[in-house]
């Protein structure tokens, strides 16, 4: 038994999911005639109150259009520095958007008022005009955590104090959901755009969606047209985010279920010097200072567990719908 533990990326299509991506009924989506892409694109503006969505390969994508849809060269994007889209988007915000960008450190990832309203460029030639705040949640580099409404409201009141626009970067929203009992339809009021990936916690093969205005989404359209992402009969794909929003949502719970109970192991084992809190189904947790994580990583490769280094020190294991209980009572076994 391999105990894969990369990324909830690793997942793959359950038998019921195949079987509606089978049925799938397909047309040309850069036509705008598939069927099955449309009903999830309509799923979606539904689900979070938005006026429309567009389906796109990949949550880079989603969030890369949004940034050079809201954004004007050489305009200033505001994201904390272990965000996904400044970390492992390869320099989309420059190459895409030609924007500049403005790196707050906040805990564990998460910005708070305060840093936003710290990080707008003064109104000074030298200086570029910040024009976008991006949130990530859940955030991946913080160990899963999440922000709640209140949070998001106050970040919301100060960009609407600044005239800044909001996107968030929802990769996980629906792991921060599932634990606060907060719904879509919450959230899609604070936001401006809105990326949401079905293909890590939700199982899906590939695909994300981006939410947003009528024209912020047609706009979206015609730079994913640019970069290469239009694409054909994708309802095949598209049945399966349908699936997945109507049933694998809930069972996210059973992931943080599962991550949580990792915990004691790691506290167990001598080398393990702090775990960061773990809020949903991603587990970091800091090795001591004579174990290096590619060593590490290595070491637990030989043991059949595949995990991935996150740092000189850090390793992260990432919980998902194909990690079982079985995998859990196995991953004790060999951990010890």
């Amino acid at each position: 038994m391999t105990i894969d533990l990369r990324s909830d990326t690793v997942t793959k299509p359950t038998p019921a999911m195949l079987e509606a991506m089978f049925k799938a009924e397909v047309g040309d989506d850069v036509s705008g005639d598939d069927p099955t892409v449309n009903a999830l694109e309509e799923k979606a503006t539904r689900l979070f109150g938005k006026e429309a969505a567009l389906f796109c390969p990949s949550g880079t994508m989603t969030n890369q259009l949004a940034i050079r849809t809201h954004t004007r060269p050489g305009d200033d994007v505001i994201c904390d520095q272990l965000s996904h889209l400044y970390q492992y988007e390869g320099g989309g915000i420059a190459v895409n958007a030609l924007a500049s960008v403005t790196l707050p450190q906040g805990k564990f990832g998460k910005l708070t008022p305060e840093l936003v309203r710290d990080s707008i460029q003064p109104d000074d030639v030298h200086r570029p005009l910040t024009r976008l705040v991006c949130l990530e949640n859940t955030v991946n580099k913080g160990g899963g955590c999440y922000y709640t409404l209140p949070e998001i409201r106050a970040i919301r009141e100060v960009c609407d104090q600044n005239g800044l626009i909001l996107h968030l970067d929802g990769a996980r929203l629906f792991n921060a959901l599932v634990e606060t009992g907060e719904t879509p339809l919450e959230h899609g009021s604070l936001f401006d755009s809105i990326s949401i990936c079905l293909s890590k916690g939700l199982g899906c093969p590939v695909g994300s969606l981006l939410l947003g205005t009528r024209d912020v989404v047609k706009q979206a359209r015609r730079y994913r047209k640019v970069m290469g992402g239009g694409w054909r009969q994708a309802g095949y794909l598209a049945a399966a985010g349908i699936y997945a929003l109507d049933h694998h949502v809930d069972r996210l719970k059973e992931d943080h279920r599962r991550a949580k109970a990792i915990e004691p192991m790691l506290k167990a084992l001598p080398e393990v010097d702090a775990i960061y809190p773990i809020d949903t189904n991603i587990v970091i947790f800091r090795l001591s200072e004579t174990v290096l994580a590619t060593d590490y990583v290595q070491q637990l490769a030989q043991k059949g567990i595949r995990c991935s280094v996150f740092g000189k020190h850090l390793v992260r294991f990432v919980t998902h719908l194909d990690f079982t209980d079985d995998h859990l009572a196995e991953l004790q076994k060999r951990l010890a």
